[in-house]
């Protein structure tokens, strides 16, 4: 199927704006925050480039473009958390495409946006490309889109300190067990800690949501990230040593079926196929509506370092809907 370039990030510049490329330029254009909400609602991404943004300029615009950071709680990529409620974006081998994805979309919550900052751009390669989630899905086969409409069922062994994948301490960013029940009690999961300290979590959770305002159907799942025919390297080599139910991360249909190897890798080819690359420069940021678009990275040479927060800002509440995640503090 030939990738489609119907949709693009909007770019806000100081040449597309008449104004200086400085940091204040571009606080004060944020300053109209209704209007930042509706061009992020039409466009889904707005990539705003050539500020020259400096790290320590960053706290003038994040406010601005998320008023309430999120703790990554529950997140399954390795990070750093780098400030209040700002990460890195990942920490995954640099060699590596990262597969695109909503984030945490595998999760009963999930952030609304996520802005993320270039503070040193690659050598070479590093570029993050995003992709319209209504597309990605009427990019996939009508076979593929019907198999995956009863939902998936995801699964985490999350170690206690030692072991493969993420701890649960890092997991839920605490050291508390009361509190990991008490928030995935919220969420609808199921879950049960072993004799190591060790917790396994399941949850049943679908595959493509509605888009609240337009009623599109979007693709909305990590599935292609968590299922074993999409790994490489390290990861590969450890799918054949540890049977399913013993891996960090796992996934399947919703009543515990395998999803087939080539449906999960058409999910992911597809997905980067109708990808825009954003390429970066120190100082740019890139703000992202998680519902409508999903991300990812491509590979790099170089000591690139990106970094991300996330905001529950102009995510529509709803009766039943779980509740925020626990805020920092705990651990």
């Amino acid at each position: 199927m030939e990738p489609t370039t119907a949709w693009r990030p909007a770019v806000i510049s100081p040449d597309s704006h008449a104004l200086p490329a400085t940091a204040d330029a571009l606080a004060g254009l944020l300053q109209d925050s209704a209007r930042t909400d509706e061009l992020l609602a039409a466009h889904k991404v707005l990539f705003l480039s050539g500020f020259g943004v400096g790290p320590l300029e960053l706290e003038k615009i994040m406010p601005l473009l998320l008023p309430d950071r999120l703790p990554y709680v529950f997140g399954n990529s390795p990070r750093t958390k780098v400030g209040h409620n700002v990460y890195t974006s990942t920490e995954y081998p640099a060699e590596f495409t990262i597969s695109m994805h909503s984030e945490m979309s595998y999760a009963a919550r999930w952030p609304a946006r996520l802005l993320f900052y270039c503070e040193r751009a690659a050598d070479t390669g590093g570029a993050t490309p995003v992709v319209d989630n209504a597309a990605w899905y009427r990019a996939l086969d009508k076979d593929v889109r019907d198999a995956y409409a009863g939902g998936l069922r995801y699964t985490q062994n999350l170690h206690g300190g030692r072991g493969l994948g993420k701890s649960w301490q890092d997991t839920f960013e605490t050291e508390d067990r009361s509190e990991v029940e008490e928030y995935l009690s919220r969420t609808g999961a199921t879950w049960q800690w072993n004799a190591r300290n060790g917790l396994r979590v399941s949850h049943v959770r679908p595959a493509t949501i509605e888009h609240p305002a337009t009623g599109e159907r979007l693709w909305f799942n990590q599935s292609d990230q968590w299922h074993p025919a999409t790994l490489g390297g390290e990861a590969a080599a450890l799918m054949e040593l540890l049977p399913p139910e013993e891996l960090p991360q796992s996934v399947a249909f919703a009543d515990g079926s395998p999803i087939p190897a080539e449906y999960a890798r058409q999910v992911r080819d597809r997905g980067l196929e109708h990808a825009v690359d954003n390429d970066w420069r120190p100082g740019d940021l890139m703000l992202v509506d998680n519902v409508q678009a999903a991300h990812g990275r491509r590979p790099f040479t170089g000591d690139r370092r990106i970094l991300v927060a996330m905001s529950d800002h102009g995510r529509p509440h709803r009766p039943g809907q779980p509740p925020r995640p626990p805020q920092e503090g705990h651990r």
